[in-house]
């Protein structure tokens, strides 16, 4: 009898590694899409905020990759170098007429922010202001839509004068203020005349200068205006109904987060830009809500932020983006107080007094208002639990074909 030889042997318990004895799960895991890089959002203006260095150390600890300085000073972006940690910059809205004004402004700002601590602090780029166009005007502007892509030019050229051609230039809006519709996504566009007077503008340059849109996208300010939807679809959470279809497109969405980036993704290309690269500057859930016991509404931001990040690291992206946005920065790290005139930390209620909300995920003293996971030890121990019982099958099916090869040759 013509017995298989050890290397057809060999050859087949390979290709039954291959042909199904490990889960599937196992073997295309490693084949996804790279996830987003996962950062959080920090204001040092924060009363009561630990030193900076202190915060630093912290989030190495947490393996967190990425932070948005909301209010970046020498003494914060010094505190960064040799960090690792790469920094997203946000230029004051205050300062934009001046930019736009004057290139020598945008210069001397570089000088004192950029040019002491580039590339030791790994700035990758900077935000010419945070939702400008809903900001009033400051200092010698009366509308500061208007000096917005002059101020991001000058800040531009001026890295370029000196010498610094690694950090990009963008600026920050706010879904909410910007976009038609979040449902169906395909619907989606720019809202005018904004668009027409600033965004395609902005879009322009940065397509010309390989720069990013930067975008602030909330799931919980859509829930909260659109009482239909279910809390479970702003959550990240699986339900047999917990699904919305786009028609148009024929794409089932699960989660509204998805939806809401989509809609982006398809008024920008409707605008003509679907190809520059999407980053989410701001995303969050507050711990108090006017409607919800002080429990429930921490439970529901536990719940949205273990289901972004468990979502992000999946590299799954969305449907109409495979690769998902760049980058996405958790809103914030530590709680503003009440004295914060942020129109996003202090929210009117349906009786009309102002309610001030907490988005931080982390005290003051450092400790983690959540229980949520940033690193991907979950999916590691899941990967060796489908392994190790396919590991033993391989062993097994080696371990019979070597035994039946070698008491075949005993017979002969």
């Amino acid at each position: 009898m013509m017995l298989p030889s050890r290397t057809a042997l060999l050859s087949l318990f390979i290709l039954s590694l291959l042909t199904g004895i490990l889960p599937p799960t196992a073997v295309t895991a490693t084949g996804s899409t790279a996830s987003t890089t996962i950062g959080f959002t920090y204001s040092a203006a924060v009363d009561n905020s630990p030193p900076p260095e202190h915060v630093v150390t912290a989030l190495q600890s947490l393996n967190i990759p990425a932070v948005r300085l909301l209010n970046p000073s020498p003494t914060l972006i010094r505190a960064f170098s040799y960090s690792n940690i790469s920094l997203l910059l946000t230029v004051p809205n205050y300062l934009v007429g001046a930019f736009a004004a004057n290139r020598t402004a945008a210069t001397v700002w570089v000088y004192n922010n950029v040019l002491p601590f580039h590339p030791r602090a790994r700035i990758s780029l900077i935000s010419v202001g945070s939702d400008v166009i809903s900001s009033t005007g400051g200092p010698g502007i009366s509308d500061p839509t208007t000096a917005l892509v002059p101020a991001m030019q000058n800040l531009h050229h001026a890295l370029i004068d000196l010498g610094i051609r690694t950090v990009s230039v963008s600026t920050t809006f706010s879904f909410i203020n910007v976009i038609t519709t979040a449902f169906p996504p395909s619907a989606a566009e720019f809202q005018e005349p904004v668009n027409s007077l600033v965004i395609r503008p902005v879009l322009e340059f940065l397509e010309e200068t390989n720069s990013s849109l930067l975008m602030n996208v909330y799931p919980y300010n859509v829930y909260r205006l659109h009482g239909e939807i279910p809390i479970s679809f702003a959550l990240f959470q699986e339900g047999p109904f917990n699904f919305r279809d786009d028609v148009v497109t024929g794409v089932r969405y699960h989660n509204l987060f998805d939806m809401m980036v989509d809609a982006v993704i398809a008024a920008m290309a409707v605008s003509g830009y679907e190809n520059v690269p999407l980053i989410l500057t701001e995303t969050g859930w507050p711990s108090n809500d006017e409607h919800m016991s002080a429990e429930e509404s921490q439970m529901y931001a536990e719940k949205y932020l273990q289901g972004l990040i468990s979502h992000l690291k999946s590299g799954l992206g969305t449907p109409l983006r495979k690769e998902g946005a760049a980058q996405a920065y958790i809103y914030q790290l530590f709680d503003d107080g009440p004295e914060s005139n942020s129109k996003k930390n202090n929210l009117t209620s349906d009786g009309g007094e102002t309610v001030h909300q907490y988005w931080g995920v982390m005290y003051h003293n450092m400790t983690m208002k959540y229980n949520i996971k940033f690193d991907n030890a979950h999916q590691i121990s899941t990967m060796l639990g489908l392994l190790v019982p396919s590991i033993y099958s391989l062993w097994l099916l080696y371990h019979f074909f070597f035994c039946f090869a070698w008491s075949g040759l005993m017979i002969d």
